[in-house]
């Protein structure tokens, strides 16, 4: 449903660091991330992911759309921008993971879009 909590992230120096420190705190599972790099967490209720190179960061949150590509065009035309990042957005990890793409509203704050992947 559009607008609903999709999943979060957290940015990290190192993720192999992060997802020990995590997995201890919360005790939190990690799989591979979708670029073969990070992870993507099971949580008990939002899914989520860590990443490295990112120290610092406060974490992303990603809200769920219908049309990734409409969105985009939306949060463009309320005077938001599209941040783009450098991931891999290969066929796979599309079917996987779903499409994403992280944002700024008309105020600079970031926050993230997600489609899921298509039922097969």
């Amino acid at each position: 449903m559009t607008g609903e909590l999709a999943f979060f992230s957290l940015g990290v120096d190192d993720a192999e660091r992060g997802r020990a420190f995590y997995e201890r705190l919360f005790g939190w599972r990690f799989e591979p991330g979708p670029s073969g790099e990070g992870f993507v967490i099971t949580s008990a209720n939002v899914p989520g992911g860590i990443h490295g190179g990112d120290a610092g960061a406060s974490p992303y949150v990603f809200f769920e759309v219908d049309d990734i590509d409409a969105a985009i065009v939306r949060v463009r035309e309320l005077g938001g921008r599209i941040e783009e990042v450098d991931h891999a957005d290969d066929e796979e990890s599309n079917a996987r993971f779903g499409r994403f793409k992280l944002c700024r509203d008309d105020q600079g704050s970031l926050f993230g879009l997600h489609q899921a992947p298509s039922a097969s």
